[in-house]
């Protein structure tokens, strides 16, 4: 007698069917698993065999043999604890084929049967959806998670024992329908500082709106103290909301990572790397594939702060995928996609000691060491942000000025930003797409400039040695200063502005 059970599991941003087969034949007792099994999956016969007996079912005295098929595809973790056992009970007809059939199941198992959350719960119902099964049984801490999926039964299971009970139609199952329609996406309550709180900058503050609004890349540079770190960190406050797609996308790529089984992602994430970080951890990798902080970034802000302080293998690893908005990676066994739609904001001092330009210290540095420094970041990886900006340090005395009615800025910051977002999908007839995410053709197709600027993008051009990219780039930061001031065309202003956040 053979045992189907049906699974899947997560494989780099998608996933993989897995078919369990069960064979059970007379001879000493014996519990093999094959079917390119790692030593997670392999330990499940321990955790299987103690799961079934202490939820009060009988394990066979007969020797079962497991097959994970396909045979070649790689399996890793315990997604399958759940599928061997009722393997098993199958096969010892404690449960009928009919009781499985045509559903899918996915589940750690604990030694007393408990039921555990599994990593990258949204690829396996993906996958599950798309290979036609209507029926899903998964973790019940996995159910929310779950329910962002639609158009698919997902049930919630606690214990082997209920899922048993399920199965034989003596016990109701919570469902993801539920729970889905008693999800709260609204936006998540602000943390950490907004514009309200910083004094002075309103170079930077322009900027930042700018950025945000147009999802483009931005360098802050100034001496230490200078409230760099604090920009960068506000301008998380002004990030549009999360669509439903984009709240799937960043959850299953938090799932996948292990850092979310039981919630759901519902705000923009900003991830601070340290500047130690190795390039496997920025990037993704190791020995599983997985993604790094830029797609852990995705949709939200990558913020590097003091960005030559990061090793030159990562800062020149970052520029395929702000160009391309993803990440390929490759490892013997594998080749996994992920997003990596992150905007950059970094920081980085005028200098070694900071002090460069700044009135108030004397710049103890060396020419050389100057440019060392400065040369860190390449001109490649220059060319891929879109805008930088200088900040100065703000008096003392003006940093415990009150609030008044006039400093309240960030509610019509944001607005802005929202109404020229809303411009930009209006244009591109698409979420998510912005203006720093034009090809160059589509930059020469679509976007209009009147002819002054026009004229004066021509000559600054010439005079700032504009690369081909810098050349477009500055085309579309001027789209999104036309797009905050409503205007249907880049004007000779927008263009002037936008020139000025080039680096000379």
């Amino acid at each position: 007698m053979i045992a189907k059970i049906h699974s899947m599991v997560p494989y780099g941003f998608d996933g993989k069917l897995v078919e369990v087969e069960g064979d059970m034949n007379r001879g000493l007792p014996a519990f093999n698993i094959v079917g390119m099994a790692n030593k997670t999956v392999n330990e499940a016969k321990e955790r299987v065999r103690s799961a079934i007996v202490n939820s009060e079912f009988s394990f066979p005295d007969k020797k079962v043999t497991i097959n994970l098929a396909p045979a070649e595809l790689q399996k890793d973790g315990t997604y399958l604890d759940l599928p061997i056992a009722l393997s098993i009970l199958v096969l010892s007809g404690q449960l009928i084929k009919s009781d499985v059939f045509k559903k899918a199941f996915v589940g750690e198992l604990s030694l007393d049967g408990q039921i555990r959350p599994v990593k990258g719960i949204i690829n396996i119902i993906e996958v599950a959806k798309q290979a036609g099964y209507r029926e899903i049984y998964v973790p019940m801490k996995n159910l929310s998670q779950a329910a962002l999926i639609s158009d698919v039964t997902v049930y919630g299971v606690e214990s082997l024992q209920s899922l048993y009970l399920a199965l034989k139609d003596q016990l109701t199952l919570p469902q993801a329908d539920s729970m889905r329609k008693q999800q709260n996406v609204n936006s998540p309550v602000l943390s950490g500082p907004i514009l309200d709180h910083i004094r002075g900058q309103k170079l930077a503050k322009r900027a930042l709106q700018i950025a945000v609004a147009g999802h483009h890349n931005i360098l802050i540079s100034g001496p230490p103290g200078a409230g760099k770190t604090l920009l960068a960190k506000a301008s998380a406050n002004l990030l549009p909301d999360l669509t439903s797609d984009e709240m799937v996308e960043i959850t299953k790529i938090y799932s996948m990572a292990g850092l979310a089984t039981d919630e759901v992602i519902n705000s923009r994430p900003f991830r601070n790397p340290h500047h130690t970080a190795s390039s496997t951890s920025i990037i993704g990798g190791g020995s599983g594939a997985g993604p790094g902080e830029i797609s852990l970034a995705d949709k939200g802000i990558l913020f590097l702060d003091e960005i030559p302080e990061f090793s030159r293998t990562v800062l020149e690893a970052l520029r395929q995928p702000l160009e391309d908005k993803t990440i390929a990676i490759s490892r013997a066994n594998r080749k996994s996609v992920y997003p990596a739609d992150f905007m950059l904001v970094a920081t980085m001092n005028p200098c070694p000691c900071g002090y460069l330009g700044d009135i108030s210290h004397e710049c103890k540095c060396t020419e050389q060491q100057i440019q060392n420094y400065q040369k860190k970041l390449s001109g490649p990886l220059f060319d891929r942000i879109d805008m930088m900006v200088m900040v100065e340090k703000v008096e003392n005395q003006d940093l415990r000025r009150p609030l008044t009615n006039s400093d309240r800025e960030h509610i019509v910051v944001k607005n802005n930003i929202t109404d020229a977002i809303q411009r930009q999908k209006n244009r591109y007839h698409e979420d998510g797409v912005f203006n720093s995410s034009l090809s160059s053709f589509q930059v020469s197709q679509i976007l209009k400039l009147e002819p002054d600027a026009e004229k004066l993008l021509a000559k600054a051009s010439k005079s700032l040695n504009l690369s081909a990219r810098a050349y477009f780039k500055t085309i579309k930061v001027a789209q999104t200063i036309a797009d905050l001031d409503k205007s249907e065309i880049i004007k000779q202003i927008h263009l002037a502005e936008a020139l000025t956040f080039r680096r000379r």
